[in-house]
């Protein structure tokens, strides 16, 4: 054995003892980070506060139960950027909604219109709107991509406050469900930008398609803000296939998994059957794989915690159940345990204190999907299962019809609450 002098071995603990909090500082520095600065004004209704979001008026938590809301009936569609109707039906829509004990709506289109305000006013209903981003994009950080994002993420919130309700706003999502070649192909062109330092917004150890997206939550915050005087909670809408948690499964490589806590809330789409969410261990109470995704995403984050979809499409058949199992094809008794199950595994989870809300997706089926040609909204086509996902089916009259049990099952849900 070779012996080594006590004076180098004093040397090298010296060494050791000089460089430890540079190594402790480089390990936390592989972590991920995403503030809002403490100089950023709270929004003035809803905020976040020790991991919850705390409706100010009535000073205590909130939990949002909710439902994805698109009401596009037939023959309309938003595809080349028309709004649903300005008519009767929200009369309808909303007073189904009371009677299911719905006290949130995920609100899909960016302008609704006037009378469905004015049926809001006429219920305690909050909404959020989600902004949809164009998410097969090139590059995420290309700057003729951001500016066209921005005029219409500029839009929306203008709309908010010309013509919709700011106080029953709950947040803006600026972005949902990214596409996984573009968040892969972003990343791969721009491995350089892994921070950012807004005026509002400040990020670090983030992807390049993070960094995309704080870029664009930092520019929303501070338009509203010098346009409007205050601000709303703002959130991108991720989904399971793309991250956060890192799976086998995921369609992105696990250097781009995306973690949607750029700014004040973590809003994420988990389906029972999506990519990230089937692998997943099974949960301390229920041991489904779905009480394991919640948990494990709620150990990840201080943020609260936001499911802004889950649910099954009733379409006739499953068209992939090799490529794509789980995705059409449910009966609607199906569709109720299902549903069952995902209350009970939301409201028995560890660290269920951090999930603010939940949407279930969705309202009403949505015939425009998934316009493959102009006529699409004029037919609802059995293989397509994005057309099915309502708990209310739509007729060629527009008449609603209630799937089963279905809505009376999310009562019951809601009401337990």
């Amino acid at each position: 054995m070779k012996v080594i002098p006590q004076g180098f071995l004093v040397a090298l603990t010296s060494l050791f003892l000089l460089t430890l909090p540079l190594a402790i500082q480089a390990s936390k520095d592989l972590y991920k980070t995403s503030r809002i600065s403490k100089s950023t004004p709270k929004p003035t209704r809803f905020v976040v506060r020790n991991g919850k979001v705390l409706d100010l008026k009535k000073q205590r938590p909130v939990f949002f139960k909710g439902i994805g809301y698109s009401p596009f009936l037939p023959g309309e569609t938003p595809l080349q950027g028309a709004s649903p109707g300005n008519d009767e039906r929200y009369q309808e829509h909303l007073h189904l909604m009371q009677k299911m004990g719905i006290n949130y709506l995920h609100v899909f289109p960016l302008k609704m219109p006037e009378k469905f305000f004015g049926q809001l006013d006429r219920t305690d209903i909050f909404y959020s709107q989600d902004i949809w981003m164009f998410p097969y994009a090139e590059d995420f950080l290309d700057k003729k991509y951001l500016d066209w994002k921005w005029s219409i993420i500029k839009e929306a919130i203008d709309h908010t406050y010309r013509v919709g309700r700011p106080d029953r706003l709950v947040f803006f999502s600026i972005g949902d469900e990214l596409q996984a070649e573009s968040v892969a192909r972003t990343d791969a062109r721009h491995p350089e930008i892994r921070s950012f330092k807004g005026k509002h917004v400040q990020v670090s150890n983030r992807t390049p398609t993070e960094i995309a997206l704080a870029q664009l939550i930092d520019k929303a915050i501070d338009y509203e803000l010098k346009t409007y005087g205050h601000r709303h909670l703002y959130c991108h809408t991720s989904w399971t296939h793309i991250g956060p948690l890192k799976r086998d499964d995921l369609e992105v490589p696990p250097a781009s998994a995306l973690l949607p806590d750029i700014g004040d809330l973590v809003c994420l789409n988990i389906y029972t059957y999506a990519r990230g969410v089937v692998t997943s261990p099974p949960g301390s109470v229920t041991r489904s794989a779905y009480q394991g995704y919640l948990e494990e995403l709620a150990s990840i984050t201080d943020k609260p915690i936001f499911i802004t979809q889950v649910g099954l499409s009733t379409s006739p058949f499953q068209p992939k159940p090799k490529t794509a199992p789980g995705f059409g094809g449910h009966k609607e008794q199906l569709v109720i345990t299902t549903f069952k199950a995902i209350w009970k595994d939301l409201q028995t989870a560890k660290g269920k204190q951090k999930i603010a809300g939940i949407a279930f997706f969705e309202f009403q089926d949505e015939w425009w999907k998934s316009g493959e040609d102009p006529t699409d909204s004029t037919r609802h086509e059995r293989e397509d299962p994005e057309e099915w996902f309502g708990i209310f089916e739509v007729s060629a009259d527009r008449k609603l019809k209630p799937k089963g049990k279905i809505p009376e099952t999310l009562r019951k849900l809601f009401d337990s609450q």
